[in-house]
């Protein structure tokens, strides 16, 4: 499937999903308000690096050997076979964990033990919420695109319905919970999907772990888990100290921010995953890799750029019908967030190039790095420009990383194919 046909059919998801976002970014800023969001923000951090810990971290992987092997069905079984045994062990080890430890993290993540219960709903429900992601990275490498964008539009619904509810009836309690079970919930139909095809059978998903597959993951695995280390903390990093410099408040308007772009930006972020990265998994020519990346700069950054000017364009209108009054100080953001995440969009498509042909210790380095230097640049820039300086931060990073990309990857490329 092209580009371009995987673009509309992943865009009916996207739509779908920005919308259902939007709809529950009202209902949190009416029912949990900006000090909410900091408390979200946090939990979701948390969640994200379990998750990865939990076995999540091998999916790039199951996506790019899926697709690269996809004229061979028995090492696609391997693959699979692997993984889902990983992913079983791992996931039933961080329940058990997170069972045992639920109050200290209620304590470290929220500063109260009022929130322990929420860890209980995350630990029973991690197994499903992981195989979920499983299932999905499968359905990605099979270029089973239809049954993906149908699994990621129930997913969605059921977002919207299930947080919808609790948030409502519970407010901030409701919403935690919600984060923790939603996606467990939408593993029953991805499994039904799956279920329904020809290639799938439970006994493809569970055995022996063969070892020489275990070390093709080991790779994909360390930048998961760089990743789902260096990204959380970050934030985490940078949403106390604007606690500390500005109040609680205002740490929630930047989660808005954050969680505004990821919406906005979520057709071109979703269709590097479920097109770029397999599609530049299957090509060795670097000749033929340049050209895909071409159709990257042609077709999906010049959607990043429109999507951000149009989102500036209407920045109040979008923070009076999102979110409420009580949000107006995130304004000051807008500009420097939609440049910066231009610039963002711009490097990753350089970025996946490193995890569709496993550029491990590129990957890492640059990783940690980055992180590190959002940093440093946050505390740096919100001394001379105040809370503006957040974002200004987040855009000369990303400015900063595109360059080295551009210098480092075709390089890396170039070296690997001598």
């Amino acid at each position: 499937m092209n580009l371009l046909k995987t673009s509309v059919l992943n865009g009916v998801a996207v739509l779908i999903k920005t919308a259902t976002m939007f709809i529950l970014n009202k209902i949190l800023a009416v029912y949990v308000g900006p000090s909410g969001y900091a408390a979200i923000g946090q939990f979701q951090n948390f969640i994200q690096m379990v998750t990865t810990f939990a076995g999540s971290a091998i999916n790039t992987a199951v996506i790019k050997y899926t697709a690269e092997y996809h004229e061979d069905e028995s090492k696609q079984r391997a693959i699979w076979k692997t993984a889902g045994s990983i992913v079983f062990l791992f996931s039933v080890i961080f329940s058990l964990l997170i069972l045992i430890f639920q109050k200290q993290l209620s304590v470290y993540i929220f500063q109260t033990v009022e929130y322990q219960s929420v860890f209980i709903w995350f630990a029973i429900f991690l197994l499903f919420f992981n195989f979920n992601t499983l299932f999905l990275a499968i359905l990605n490498g099979k270029k089973e695109i239809l049954k993906l964008v149908i699994a990621n539009i129930i997913g969605s619904l059921f977002s919207l319905i299930i947080t919808g509810i609790l948030a409502i009836q519970y407010h901030l309690y409701g919403a935690l919970i919600a984060l923790s079970i939603y996606q467990s919930v939408a593993f029953f139909i991805t499994l039904f999907l799956c279920y329904k095809a020809d290639w799938f059978k439970f006994s493809y998903l569970f055995g022996k772990i063969d070892k020489n597959i275990a070390k093709k993951f080991v790779g994909f695995a360390l930048m998961a888990l760089v990743s789902a280390i260096c990204i959380p903390l970050t934030q985490v990093v940078i949403r106390s100290y604007l606690t500390y410099e500005f109040g609680l408040n205002y740490a929630g308007y930047w989660e808005a921010m954050i969680r505004l772009s990821g919406a906005y930006l979520m057709l071109v972020t979703t269709t590097l995953g479920v097109y770029y990265l397999p599609r530049l998994s299957e090509l060795s020519a670097l000749k033929d890799i340049k050209k895909e990346v071409y159709l990257g700069y042609k077709f999906i950054f010049p959607l990043a750029v429109v999507g951000g000017l149009t989102v500036y364009g209407l920045r109040d209108w979008i923070i009076s019908l999102l979110f409420s009054s009580a949000f107006l100080p995130m304004r000051d953001l807008f500009l420097w967030q939609m440049i910066g995440d231009a610039l963002k969009i711009g490097s990753w498509i350089l970025a996946y190039l490193m995890l569709s042909k496993a550029m491990t210790k590129l990957f890492i380095t640059t990783e940690i790095i980055f992180s590190l230097l959002l940093i440093v640049l946050t505390y740096i820039f919100i001394q001379y420009f105040g809370f503006e300086g957040v974002s200004i931060a987040y855009l000369v990073n990303y400015a900063i990383y595109w360059i080295v990309m551009s210098i480092f990857i075709f390089k890396t490329l170039g070296d690997k194919s001598q």
